[in-house]
């Protein structure tokens, strides 16, 4: 079953003389529970398709369906439901809010739609992650790595359709990148988590059940490394 179907995207910023075209007419499948690696040079528009399959922007033309919902037909206020309940968002810089704790800033997307917690997932997370003994710690006390965490930890409290990463381990030492490298594997096969990492870490290409390549806005190449 595929989980994300991209269809004829494209991205085109400016108008006239000065347009430029991030993405160029971009379509692919991904299945429930691959691990896809996204790479290609810088400018080569792979962040800008990750912004469009986030529902963070709005194609020019094309479609994206996350679990079969056309999120592009969506108003913004039914799209950032979706986004919140659907799409799991891990950014290189966390994106923690700084004056909320560990556990609220893990819970927000839950108590932003009145769900109630699930306890049990969420104790689950935080033994998985490693996160004992930090739940009331406030973003600037933590480290680098375990920012990351938590910001994977609040990616899966939804239990999403898809986790998207955007250079997940692009400012971390080498040491934290392979740890956090291994628990977004370890998600992957546990949950049966789709997975899409945009990245230029080779170490997290090599991961990845498949490598699509973007250059000049286009799929210029796409590999299955894993069966």
């Amino acid at each position: 079953m595929d989980i994300l179907k991209v269809e004829n995207l494209s991205k085109v910023y400016g108008k006239g003389d000065t347009a430029v075209k991030a993405l160029d007419n971009v379509s692919f499948s991904i299945k429930k529970g691959e691990f896809t690696a996204i790479i290609g040079p810088s400018g080569s528009g792979k962040s800008t398709l990750l912004h469009l399959l986030g529902g963070v922007d709005r194609p020019s033309s094309g479609n994206v369906f996350v679990d079969q919902t056309n999120m592009y037909e969506l108003n913004e206020t039914k799209l950032a439901i979706f986004r919140r309940r659907q799409i799991g968002l891990i950014y290189q810089f966390y994106n923690l809010i700084p004056i909320l704790t560990v556990e609220e800033n893990m819970t927000l997307p839950l108590l932003l739609d009145s769900h109630k917690v699930d306890q049990a997932h969420f104790a689950s997370l935080v033994d998985s992650l490693g996160l004992e003994g930090r739940l009331e710690h406030l973003p600037n006390q933590l480290s680098g790595g375990q920012q990351q965490r938590v910001s994977i930890g609040r990616a899966l409290m939804s239990n999403p359709a898809i986790m998207l990463a955007d250079e997940p381990t692009g400012n971390l030492d080498s040491k934290n990148s392979g740890d956090i490298v291994d628990l977004l594997r370890m998600f992957n096969k546990t949950l049966n988590q789709t997975l899409v990492v945009i990245t230029h870490d080779e170490r997290i290409a090599l991961q990845a059940d498949r490598i699509i390549t973007i250059e000049d806005g286009k799929v210029a190449k796409d590999e299955v490394i894993r069966p």
